[in-house]
């Protein structure tokens, strides 16, 4: 009895753990899915992507001043435009080819087929996870930075940043766990009140420069002092706002929540336009309220607050606004700000979380490069939170620490999405739209080599999680080999015909595995006459051809249609894959359920070294066919009774 309690109790925690695990095809991408239950108006959903991209206000004015100094306006303003005129323009045209919540990996998954392309999604990917794991853990050590520094914290919590970190790091995982149905509605909250908040601070904080407008000709005079002359200035500034470059963060999060927008009731899964737009109208709103912010916060901050603050250990580091907050407005508002500040950047990793979410369902089991249950979401919570707890402990929690990771995230997925919106312009012959994003290509990728050379703490996170990715990938895509890959096998009208004919008539069905080849009558009567004389096929029995013709090897799952057509004489079943003996597997075991026959496959050997082609089969989808197909089916079908008979002679 207790060993029958034992089991039941772990079947129901497997259940609960693998909730969400129902499409074969790995189609559930977790909060972020392209078929919802409820859509939202888009200003509410741009309160989710907003939770990531309006949080960087309670530490981007830090960062800024600390990385440009008194010339962090300019910088800032160089940013904003780089924002208006490059980023934006970049997404709302991937909102427009990439409109399932893909986002530019994407795009240029379709751009770059076969093995390239996959190796460079897996490549993005990691970048992918940098941004998304190190917005988590950078935007939860903020959090507690804030709460650590309030007045009103008591003293045992000062100097235990780790901790009270990895704290909301599991709380965020425990949501996870618990579900995401009402992100929604969370996020439009604290994005109103956390807006709000910061409106009041900086209203507040223009009057008291307005009120001492002796410290605007202080700071020039300071900045003339330093650099000379204006155009200086503006060099400089150009050289130092990719450090800057976290205040550009959630673009990408921005598209990936598309699926989530209400659309026309005359939208059509090929042709969302009402889905689109909002997602453009999402876009453009969040750039815009987020630029003002910036240039606001930037100067205010620069102008009233003294710059050893800024520095680490400084009452302004990482929390610049909340600093004026309690200077200013008293620490009653400012505690209120620092609980909305926390709130809001601690939501911010839940927004990044339901990103991973999306992206790793969505791409690693499809290329057999993940375990079926990593299309689960609870799985990959606990496994995205293990990871968040050892890069909060070896980044000690750090903002500072963590900010050239997440820049290099960031500008690595902007760099690709203006890369692929470039390849599809040209692709179309828009010949001034590529030339437009190539510039701001040009510029992006400027400012990633940048990053990535003054802080190359962030490319080396990120070749972590590469290695990693590649890793585990190729190890699963080897162990997942011989599994049946079809996700769904149609025979059409006549094939259907073919094997049901057989089956009525002949209580029998025989194929023969051909690879096409000249397609004329005599190369089908030669492998007619050979396969019946050495498979010992009788002279009176019906035979039908299987011809698959070769397609990107890369693919590890695909949607099988068998054709069946009648050429000189002889009846042939057709279909596409890029790997031939998955797919053989597939089709007979679809025969046997259709005719309830054990259907018989005729091989013949295959020429060649064995080793070349086991590596064949891993890289083009052929190789060993015969024995390959008979392990698939193996391993498909336990009860050799029903197993498809193979022939090899």
């Amino acid at each position: 009895m207790r060993v029958d309690n034992r089991r039941a109790s772990f079947n129901a925690f497997r259940t609960w753990m693998l909730k969400g695990l129902v499409d074969p095809r790995a189609g559930h991408v977790g909060p972020l899915a392209v078929d919802v239950e409820r859509t939202h108006p888009w200003w509410r959903v741009m309160c989710l992507t907003g939770v990531d991209y309006f949080s960087t206000l309670g530490y981007q004015p830090a960062i800024a001043a600390l990385a440009a100094g008194l010339l962090s306006p300019i910088a800032t303003i160089v940013l904003v435009v780089l924002t208006l005129a490059g980023a934006l323009p970049v997404y709302r045209r991937v909102a427009r080819e990439s409109f399932a919540g893909s986002g530019s990996i994407h795009m240029l998954e379709k751009l770059l087929p076969w093995w390239a392309g996959k190796i460079f999604v897996l490549v993005l990917l990691g970048f992918a996870a940098t941004d998304f794991m190190i917005t988590i853990t950078l935007s939860a050590a903020d959090a507690s930075a804030h709460a650590l520094e309030n007045p009103f914290a008591p003293d045992w919590v000062h100097g235990q940043e780790v901790p009270v970190t990895l704290f909301l790091v599991a709380l965020l995982g425990a949501v996870f766990l618990r579900g995401f149905k009402e992100a929604i509605g969370i996020a439009v909250g604290l994005v109103a009140v956390y807006l709000s908040l910061n409106l009041v601070v900086v209203i507040v904080a223009i009057g008291h420069v307005a009120g001492n407008a002796v410290v605007i000709p202080d700071w020039w005079a300071a900045l003339s002092a330093q650099h000379g002359s204006p155009f200086v200035m503006v060099g400089i500034a150009l050289l130092v706002f990719p450090k800057l470059a976290l205040g550009m963060s959630g673009f990408e999060t921005g598209v990936a929540v598309m699926p989530q927008i209400t659309g026309d009731r005359n939208d059509t899964p090929d042709n969302p336009d009402g889905r689109i737009r909002g997602t453009k109208r999402l876009l453009t709103t969040a750039a815009v309220i987020m630029s003002g912010f910036l240039i606001a916060s930037s100067l205010v901050t620069t102008l009233l607050i003294p710059q050893q603050a800024f520095q680490p250990g400084g009452g302004a580091n990482g929390r610049a606004l909340a600093y004026l907050a309690h200077e200013y407005l008293g620490p009653v508002f400012g505690s209120v700000y620092d609980v909305s500040t926390i709130c809001i950047l601690w939501f911010a990793g839940a927004s990044a979380m339901a990103g991973l979410l999306n992206l790793v369902p969505r791409y690693l089991p499809r290329y057999g490069m993940a375990p079926q249950w990593a299309a689960a979401v609870r799985p990959l919570v606990l496994v995205f939170t293990g990871i968040a707890f050892l890069i909060t402990w070896i980044f000690q929690a750090s903002v500072d620490a963590q900010g050239g990771a997440y820049a290099t995230g960031v500008l690595v997925l902007m760099t690709s999405a203006s890369v692929a919106v470039t390849l599809s312009a040209r692709r179309r012959r828009q010949r001034w739209a590529a030339i437009g994003f190539g510039a701001i290509s040009a510029v992006l990728v400027y400012t990633t080599v940048v990053n990535v050379i003054e802080r190359p703490d962030g490319v080396r996170i990120a070749g972590l999680f590469i290695l990693g990715i590649m890793t585990t990938s190729l190890l699963s895509r080897l162990r997942r080999s011989f599994e049946v890959r079809a996700t769904s096998v149609v025979l059409d009208s006549q094939a259907t015909d073919f094997v049901m004919t057989d089956a009525d008539e002949y209580d029998v069905i025989r194929i023969i595995s051909h690879e096409p080849d000249e397609d004329t009558e005599a190369e089908y009567r030669n492998k007619s006459r050979d396969e019946r004389r050495y498979g010992h096929i009788p002279s009176g029995s019906p035979i039908i051809f299987l011809e698959v013709y070769p397609s990107d090897s890369s693919d590890f799952e695909e949607d099988l249609q068998v054709r069946g057509i009648a050429k000189h004489g002889y009846r042939i079943l057709q279909v596409t894959s890029g790997n031939v003996p998955n797919t053989i597997a597939a089709v007979l075991l679809e025969i046997r359920d259709q005719t309830g026959l054990i259907p018989e496959i005729y091989f013949e050997w295959t020429q060649g070294n064995p080793i070349s082609n086991m590596f064949k089969f891993l890289f083009t989808g052929l190789g060993e066919i015969a024995p390959v197909t008979r392990e698939v089916l193996r391993e498909a079908e336990p009860n050799a009774k029903r197993r498809p008979y193979v022939h090899v002679s």
